[in-house]
């Protein structure tokens, strides 16, 4: 289909899976570029899906109708666009080096009282950054490391989950538990863009969108360092910024992970030695995990060095040290990571003495049972099969959230105490009726189950137990959607697609990249 084709369609008569599918080609073929680091080809490639019009139309489509964070108004305060807009501006997409400044909003972080700053760009800014993002992501997916789990397409934070599961389950570890302050606020402009090594014209916009300057409170800031929480591309500016942190960490520690290899196994090996330390990373929160402290410490000096050439530090009170099965000094055992309690415990029943179980941490379950108990009281004058309707995605979210993991009993817990609050709901509205009353009205049968929040119009409430648990494959090392291995993300994400799906494009999996991505997984946990 040529370019003059494409802008005869009427905007929802475009043939958008065909173009997605070409679009999907293209992409491919940048992957395998870099990925045989032909550079020369990654940017003629690059270069041909920048100019296309149907990548074009698909970027303006992406953050116009699809994303969430569709309808939030950068400065020039449009909120939403008609057909006939979405399609000038698809054709006025120039890509000059010309950026508006991003209206920053605040919003609360979950369960605390400080405020997170989100930047949003304006429709125009946005739509281009989707643009450039689907030139530069086949290049970099080639390039990441395979321990790098956030922000990427057909990963997940149970991907990483599994990964740290299976670095510990046969072996207790120590665990360099860390964060990064202010990840997003404070990567060096000039190291990013020198690290990005792209062509002058991508270099020149993204530098612009960096420098545009932020509105806040109709005043205007002028930003140095920084990618702003909010742009379509932020996130894979960010894992851009960080990448290289797995690999030249277990470089520089070769020879302490040598000498460690020599003293507890017969047989060492220089070559392999460095695949004995694990550095799982989502986002701007990561592990090390090894056999040894003095390793991890030594991994910790390392990472506070390598970070500051970024102008990047460790957050010093949410960064530890720990042990994965016992006390180490005033450091109790496990660690938190994600919104998952990951810790073993002593078992004489296991033949290694211990078993590893991960489940929801204590303070996920505090914050779900928080919202749930205000869902349940600013619902006090509402029907029972509204509170229901607006409950059940509650419920839901969550359950999904942590159903990988040992959560079976944290799910009946929950249950039995979203029980006493709707009992406590139900009895504030009708003081003056009975139990038995209360009971007949709001509780019913379900299936086999008895004490089923229910209506008679059979709305029901779901229980976290209705969730069965069911163990998450980890994706493999270094696969991605762009390699070609078609046939093996059809298999993994088939449960998800419509029947009449052929062909696994990256458009099939969950879009993170929205333009509040950075604080979903912080919603669910």
């Amino acid at each position: 289909m040529s370019q003059v084709e494409i802008l005869r369609y009427e905007w929802d008569n475009i043939p958008w899976r065909k173009l997605e599918r070409k679009l999907f080609k293209l992409q491919k073929q940048i992957y395998q570029a870099s990925e045989q680091e032909d550079y020369p080809k990654v940017k003629k490639l690059q270069r041909l899906l920048l100019t296309s019009k149907g990548a074009n139309l698909i970027a303006v489509r992406r953050v116009s109708q699809i994303n969430r964070g569709k309808h939030a108004p950068g400065v020039d305060g449009k909120t939403a666009l008609t057909n006939r807009e979405r399609k000038v501006l698809a054709g006025m997409m120039d890509l000059k080096a010309e950026a508006k400044p991003i209206r920053r909003v605040w919003i609360p972080k979950p369960g605390k009282k400080e405020m997170r700053p989100l930047g949003i760009p304006t429709i125009k800014d946005r739509a281009k950054q989707a643009l450039v993002k689907m030139a530069l992501e086949p290049e970099w997916e080639a390039k990441f490391e395979p321990n790098s789990y956030g922000f990427r397409p057909g990963r997940s934070c149970h991907d990483a989950i599994e990964a740290i599961y299976s670095s510990i389950h046969r072996k207790n570890a120590y665990v360099l538990d860390a964060d990064i302050s202010g990840c997003f606020d404070n990567i060096n402009h000039n190291e990013l863009l020198d690290k990005l090594h792209t062509s002058p014209r991508i270099r020149r916009l993204i530098k612009a969108w960096l420098k545009a300057g932020i509105v806040d409170n109709q005043v205007f800031y002028q930003n140095d360092k920084g990618t702003p929480q909010g742009g379509i591309i932020s996130p894979l500016l960010a894992n851009i910024a960080l990448h290289g942190l797995e690999n030249e960490t277990r470089e520089a520690l070769k020879k302490e992970l040598f000498d460690y290899m020599k003293r507890t196994r017969p047989k060492a090996s220089y070559l392999l030695s460095g695949r004995k330390i694990s550095i799982i990373r989502y986002a701007d929160d990561f592990v090390v995990i090894h056999e040894d402290k003095e390793i991890v410490k030594a991994a910790k000096a390392f990472i506070v060095e390598w970070l500051k050439k970024m102008g990047l530090e460790l957050k010093d009170t949410k960064t530890r040290i720990c042990h994965t099965l016992k006390m180490d000094g005033e450091e109790a055992p496990g660690f938190n990571f994600l919104g998952f309690n990951i810790r073993q415990y002593p078992g004489n029943t296991t033949p290694k003495g211990y078993v590893t179980i991960i489940k929801p941490s204590k303070e996920s379950q505090k914050k779900h049972l928080y919202s749930i108990k205000q869902k349940i009281r600013s619902h006090r004058g509402e029907s029972q099969a509204t509170l229901i309707k607006n409950l059940n995605p509650v419920v839901r979210g969550w359950a999904n959230y942590f159903r990988h993991v040992s959560s079976r009993k944290v799910f009946e817990r929950i249950d039995h105490q979203t029980f006493v609050k709707l009992w406590r709901w139900a009895m504030y509205r009708h003081p003056h009726k009975t139990r038995f009353w209360i009971k007949d009205r709001y509780f019913r049968r379900h299936k086999n189950e008895l004490w089923r929040f229910k209506t008679k119009e059979e709305h029901l409430l779901l229980r976290h137990s209705d969730y069965k648990i069911k163990l998450h494959v980890k994706v493999k090392g270094e696969k991605s959607p762009f390699d070609g291995d078609d046939k093996y993300w059809k298999k993994r994400k088939e449960r998800g697609l419509q029947k009449s799906e052929k062909v696994v494009t990256p458009s099939s999996f969950k879009d993170r990249n929205t333009i509040f991505e950075h604080v979903l997984k912080q919603k669910v946990i």
